[in-house]
């Protein structure tokens, strides 16, 4: 029988809490055999990384009690020698966290920063550390990595990032690997490319893999079995295969039911007709001077009606953010013209402007960097309603409390500070925000990128139910294709700041014209493993295409 690669038993961990402790994992039992895959599912707060991290021992010395057996390779964790724990970082596991920008040194080299890692645990010259942390830079898919490896992070896009600290992670050939939602603040082509990578690193290799994930497609695309975790405890585990198609635990049928899919049906909509809203006409932006000017967006036409959502969808520097900024008029084109209500936004007085700027608000990506730390999310709320100065205090402080509980928050915590609300309710606050100024058009920038599936269908279905009562016009910006058509009427794709297709969601979804959008379907997570398998050979010769054409 072959011996386990990682053993949990028992596993309890508790954090200090003000009345109290806070028990984050809750007898907690599982086992990965060497080369095996398994993925950890939940929800934001599931225990998931706490228990990523107690494979490793990182919560030794943090003040949490940990209670149970761990044991990695043979080596139990709660007993281990800090030399024993030392060894087994890197040399027999490996982890790679979520936000390689936390992860990796600003100041320092990528390549230095990995060859320091494998010469602390090896006997190896500078030279041959240099060599070997080029050698895992290629492995992993990074261009030119001789040259790139004496890049700085910043220097890096974020699938590149995440690319480096699995390479920092392979340097030493670890057994394990633990992953800790690898993909999630990547687009969708470049989360395939990731997952493909650990895929085919598992093949060459053998090394086990423990994946740490809110996204249940992203288990379907990468593990053998899956264990689903809520509260700290697993409430069901099995094959990937089994578990994805009968579940039998409630809390696993919803996470399931709430993961966006393009096969799912979608609601009839009724035709948008009349004259657009908002109009965009051969939009140009650039950024840089000189031989360094860049077109970020370049010569982008589209409209959008009263009561209609436009999806816009491409990978990261694709343009999107750049052109939803434009519609709002945070940022000025370098040419092109918008119209709104049929007036170019141009010819507008500076009065008539700021009151058209008031009816289009834009909802952010990152509600923590678009809400101010040091003030309340009454007070943030209330911005747009102080702007316009028809309100006295009292009338500001009422209208404030009904815009939270419209969009689902206890109006009585208007006193909070951002950091006390989760990472769904703060977006509530950003959509709070935006209604405040009471929009006719309201630009959503990767408003759920961020947030697990069953955080991200309660915002969506907010969105949905105010355009049904308020008839907003909505531009949903997203990388995530699946999201997008469960939430669009009509979709444009944009590639390298242009658009390449355009048309109805029946259109662009049932019978894509442009290969750059087959290329964005296929790299949809698949809930089927046999059909996610399908997938990643489709990807690479789509991959191919896109490289030739």
């Amino acid at each position: 029988m072959t011996t386990p690669l990682v053993e949990v038993d028992g596993l309890t961990i508790e954090f200090p809490a003000e009345d109290g402790a806070l028990r984050a994992v809750d007898d907690l039992s599982f086992t990965l055999a060497p080369g095996a895959a398994l993925a950890l599912v939940g929800e934001s707060g599931s225990g998931k990384s706490t228990v990523a991290g107690a494979l490793l021992g990182l919560h030794a010395g943090t003040g949490a009690r940990v209670t149970g057996t761990v044991r990695v390779d043979g080596t139990d964790l709660a007993t281990a020698t800090p030399a024993a724990l030392r060894r087994l970082r890197g040399a027999t596991a490996a982890m790679v966290f979520q936000d390689p920008l936390s992860s990796l040194d600003p100041y320092y080299a990528v390549g230095d920063q990995i060859a320091e890692v494998y010469r602390v645990h090896t006997d190896a010259s500078r030279k041959a550390a240099r060599a070997r942390a080029v050698e895992v830079l290629d492995r992993v898919g990074i261009p030119d990595a001789a040259r790139r490896a004496r890049l700085r992070p910043h220097e890096f896009s974020g699938g590149m990032r995440q690319r480096a600290l699995i390479a920092m992670a392979l340097s030493l050939r670890p057994r394990l690997l633990v992953a800790d939602e690898p993909t999630t603040a990547l687009d969708v082509t470049v989360q395939a490319q990731i997952l493909d990578l650990l895929h085919e690193l598992r093949q060459e290799s053998g090394m086990g893999l423990l994946l740490v994930t809110h996204d249940v497609g992203v288990a379907a695309e990468s593990a053998d079995e899956v264990l689903v975790m809520r509260g700290g405890r697993a409430v069901e585990r099995g094959p990937v295969g089994r578990v994805l198609a009968g579940p039998t635990h409630a809390y696993t049928k919803e996470l399931l039911a709430a993961v966006p899919r393009l096969d799912a049906p979608r609601a009839a909509t009724a035709p948008v007709t009349g004259e657009p809203l908002l109009e965009a006409v051969d939009l140009r932006r650039e950024f840089g001077r000189g031989k360094a000017r860049t077109a970020a967006v370049d010569g982008v036409s589209l409209s959008v009606r009263a009561g209609e959502t436009l999806g816009v969808v491409g990978e990261s520097g694709s343009g999107k953010t750049t052109l939803g900024r434009m519609l709002v008029r945070l940022l000025d084109p370098s040419s092109g013209r918008i119209r709104y209500e049929g007036r170019e936004i141009g010819s507008l007085s500076e009065k008539a402007l700021r009151a058209r700027r008031r009816e289009l608000q834009m909802v952010f990506q990152d509600p923590v960097s678009s809400l101010n730390p040091r003030r309340t999310v009454g007070e943030s709320v209330a911005d747009p309603l102080r702007a316009a100065g028809v309100l006295d205090d009292r009338a500001v402080r009422a209208r404030v409390q009904a815009l939270l509980e419209r969009v689902g928050l206890d109006p009585d915590r208007a006193d909070r500070y951002p950091h006390e609300f989760s990472g769904g309710q703060r977006q509530r606050v950003g959509i709070a925000r935006a209604l405040a100024a009471e929009p006719r058009l309201i630009v959503c920038d990767e408003p759920v990128s961020a947030l697990d599936v069953t955080t991200q269908a309660q915002v969506i279905e907010l969105l949905s139910s105010l355009q049904r009562e308020l008839g907003l016009a909505l531009v949903f910006i997203a990388h995530d294709l699946a999201v997008v058509r469960q939430v669009s009427d009509r979709v444009a794709v944009m590639r390298r700041g242009r658009i390449v297709e355009q048309g109805t969601v029946e259109e662009v979804y049932g019978a894509p014209s442009d290969p750059y959008t087959r290329k964005l379907l296929a790299a949809v997570p698949a809930l089927d493993p046999e059909l996610a398998a399908e997938r990643r050979g489709a990807r690479r010769a789509l991959r191919d295409e896109l490289a030739a054409a």
